[in-house]
C-alpha cells in the first residue's frame, strides 16, 4: 500500500518561502484586480476583445515615442547651437571691448591721480559702448602692491560681486588665456531669473598702477525666449501630428477591418438563423476569395439545413401519424386484454402469466405512445402552457406521497422554502417531479431519497438526491438524450420509455427554467430543477446548490453556491432535429 506522505515531497525552507511569496503576489494581484475592476474593468475587457483598439493604441504609443525622441533630439541640438552661437558672440564682443579699452589706456599719457581717474571714466564708457552690455565691473586685481595714484574701479550691477566665483578670479589672474567665462543666473529688470554668461579679462594701466580685472555679464534671456518659442512650436506641431496620425490610423483601421467586420456580421446573422446572410465582396483579391468561399460554404450549409428541415418535418409527421394510427389497434388490444383479465381465474397458470405480461406491455406501449406524442408536440412547437398559481411544496409533497409505495425506502421531503405560489403549469411540473423521483427510485440502490425545496426572490428550486451507483462524466453528458440509458442491461423496476428526462427538460424549458444534474460514481446523483418566478428573466440565481452538501469538494468549485443561470433559449424544430 502506498504511503500517502510519499506523494507530497518535503519542501526546503527556501522553497517554502518562494511558494509563500508567490501566493502573496497572487493574492495582491487578485486584490488589485478586484479593487480596480469598477474603474478599469470595462477598459481592460475592451482592450482584450478589440484588435482595432490595440492596433490604434500601439501605433499611437510608438508614434508618440518617436515624436518624443525626435523632439528631444531637435530641442537639444537647437538649444546647444543657440547657446554656442550666443556664447561666441558674447566672447567676441567682450574681446573687442577689452582690446579697445586697452588701446585707449596705452595711447593715454597719464601719470597723476586726476588724469588716471579721467582715463578710468573713458575706459568705462568705451567698455559700455563696445561690449553692448550694461552689466560690468572693473576692479584692481588682488595681490598687487598698493599704488597711491591707482584709480578706483566701478560696478554697474550689484549682483556681479557675488556672481564672481573664486575659480573665475583665479583664472583671470593667470595669463594662460586673454579671457575666461562662466555661466551665471541674472535677475533682470522685470525681476525674472534668466541665464547669462560672465566674461573675465584684464587691463594694464601705466605708471605702475598695475592690472585691473574686467567682468562683463551678458543677459541670455533673448536666447531663452527663442528656445521657449521653438519648444512651444515643436509641442504644438507634435500634438497636431499626433492628431493627424490618429485620424489616419483610425481611417486605415476602418478600411482594413471592414472585411473582418463584414465576415463577423455575416457569421453572426447565420448563427442567428438568417438564412440569406452573405458576405459582400471587398474589391480585394484575397478578401474576395474569402467572401466567395464563405458564401459558398453558407450556400452549402443552407442546402443541408433545408434537407434536414424537410427530413425533420417528415420525421415529426411520421412519428405523429404513427402514434395516432397506433392508438386504434392499441385500444382494441387493451379491450381484449381487459376481457382476458376478467376471465383470468378460469385460465391455466401459464395462460394467467401470459395475460399479465400482455397487460403490462400494453400499459408500457400506451405510455410510449403518449411520450412520443408529447415529444412530437415539442418538436413542432405546438406546446401551450396552462399556467395557474401553484404551491410547489404541496405539489411535490403530493407526488412523493403517491410514489412512496413504489420506493423500497423512505423519501424525505425538506421544504426550506417555496411556499409562496408561482405561476406554472401544474400538470407538467408534476410530470417533471414524477420523472426525477422515479429515476431516483430506479437507481437509488434501495437507499433513502431526499427531495429539497427552496426559493429566493427570483426563482424556486427542487433537488432530488439519491445515494445510488452514480454516473460517470460521459454518462452525465447524455443523461437528457432521448432513449438513452446508463446501463441497458440493468433491470428496471418502474419500467419507462427512455424519454422521461428529455420530456422533463422540455417541460422546464417551456417555463423558462432549467434542469441540471450532478453525479459521481459511488456517491450518487442529484437533479436540480430551477424555475424563475418571471419566465421572461434573462438570468437568475438558483436558491439551491447543484453539488450536495455531503460531498467533499474544493472551495473554488462553481457548484458550491447557487450561481447564475440563464434562461434557456427555445430551440427551433431545425435545432431539435
Amino acid at each position: 500500500m502506498t504511503d500517502p506522505a510519499a506523494s507530497h515531497p518535503v519542501r526546503s525552507p527556501i522553497q517554502q518561502r518562494r511558494r509563500k511569496l508567490r501566493l502573496q503576489l497572487k493574492r495582491a494581484r487578485l486584490g488589485w484586480l478586484r479593487f480596480s475592476d469598477p474603474l478599469l474593468g470595462p477598459l481592460r475587457r475592451r482592450w482584450t476583445h478589440s484588435l482595432k483598439l490595440r492596433t490604434m493604441a500601439l501605433t499611437g504609443l510608438i508614434t508618440g515615442l518617436m515624436i518624443l525622441v525626435s523632439g528631444t533630439f531637435i530641442l537639444t541640438s537647437v538649444g546647444s547651437d543657440l547657446y554656442s552661437s550666443r556664447r561666441e558672440q558674447v566672447l567676441d564682443s567682450s574681446a573687442r571691448a577689452t582690446v579697445e579699452a586697452q588701446r585707449q589706456i596705452s595711447a593715454a599719457e597719464s601719470s597723476d591721480g586726476a588724469s588716471l581717474s579721467s582715463l578710468m571714466i573713458m575706459v568705462s564708457n568705451s567698455l559700455r559702448v563696445t561690449s553692448s552690455s550694461t552689466h560690468m565691473m572693473v576692479r584692481r586685481q588682488p595681490g598687487q602692491a598698493p599704488a597711491m595714484n591707482a584709480p578706483i574701479g566701478f560696478n554697474t550691477n550689484p549682483q556681479l560681486p557675488r556672481l564672481v566665483t573664486p575659480e573665475l578670479s583665479q583664472a583671470a589672474i593667470g595669463e594662460d588665456a586673454p579671457q575666461h567665462w562662466q555661466p551665471i543666473t541674472l535677475i533682470n529688470e522685470r525681476n525674472e531669473t534668466v541665464p547669462g554668461i560672465l566674461v573675465a579679462s584684464s587691463l594694464t594701466f601705466p605708471a605702475g598702477v598695475g592690472t585691473y580685472d574686467v567682468f562683463i555679464a551678458y543677459d541670455l534671456g533673448d536666447t531663452q525666449r527663442t528656445l521657449a518659442f521653438i519648444t512651444r512650436t515643436l509641442v504644438l506641431t507634435a500634438i497636431l501630428l499626433m492628431l493627424l496620425i490618429g485620424a489616419l490610423v483610425w481611417t486605415i483601421s476602418n478600411v482594413v477591418f471592414r472585411p473582418i467586420r463584414a465576415a463577423a456580421n455575416a457569421s453572426r446573422q447565420l448563427a442567428a438563423g438568417e438564412d440569406d446572410a452573405r458576405m459582400p465582396l471587398q474589391n480585394d483579391e484575397h478578401f474576395d476569395v474569402l467572401s466567395k468561399n464563405f458564401n459558398d460554404m453558407a450556400d452549402t450549409l443552407q442546402a443541408r439545413i433545408d434537407d434536414l428541415d424537410d427530413l425533420s418535418v417528415m420525421q415529426q409527421r411520421f412519428v405523429s401519424d404513427v402514434s395516432h394510427e397506433l392508438r386504434t389497434p392499441l385500444t382494441t388490444i387493451r379491450l381484449a386484454a381487459e376481457v382476458l383479465q376478467g376471465q383470468v381465474d378460469q385460465l391455466e397458470p401459464g395462460q394467467q402469466r401470459a395475460v399479465e405480461v400482455l397487460r403490462t406491455q400494453v400499459d408500457r406501449f400506451e405510455s410510449l405512445l403518449t411520450d412520443l406524442l408529447e415529444i412530437s408536440r415539442y418538436d413542432a412547437g405546438r406546446v401551450t402552457l396552462e399556467s395557474e398559481s401553484t404551491n410547489l411544496v404541496s405539489l411535490v409533497s403530493d407526488v412523493v406521497t403517491g410514489m412512496q409505495p413504489l420506493a423500497p425506502s423512505l423519501i424525505e421531503v425538506r421544504p426550506f422554502g417555496g411556499y409562496s405560489p408561482i405561476d406554472v403549469d401544474p400538470r407538467r411540473i408534476r410530470r417533471i417531479i414524477s420523472n426525477l423521483v422515479g429515476n431516483a427510485i430506479e437507481h437509488g440502490e434501495n437507499n433513502p431519497l431526499v427531495v429539497t425545496i427552496d426559493s429566493n426572490a427570483s426563482a424556486v428550486a427542487v433537488t432530488v438526491r439519491d445515494w445510488g451507483v452514480g454516473l460517470s462524466a460521459d454518462s452525465v453528458a447524455h443523461v437528457f438524450d432521448r432513449f438513452w440509458r446508463a446501463d441497458p442491461s440493468r433491470k428496471r423496476t418502474l419500467g419507462g420509455t427512455g424519454l422521461g428526462l428529455a420530456i422533463a427538460q422540455e417541460d422546464a424549458a417551456a417555463h423558462g427554467g432549467l434542469i441540471d444534474v450532478w453525479s459521481k460514481l459511488g456517491e450518487g446523483t442529484q437533479f436540480r430543477m430551477t424555475l424563475p418566478r418571471d419566465p421572461q428573466l434573462g438570468s437568475y440565481v438558483s436558491p439551491l446548490a447543484l453539488i450536495p452538501d455531503d460531498v467533499q469538494i474544493d472551495d473554488g468549485d462553481p457548484g458550491v453556491t447557487g450561481g447564475w443561470l440563464r434562461r434557456p433559449r427555445r430551440r427551433t424544430p431545425k435545432e431539435r432535429s
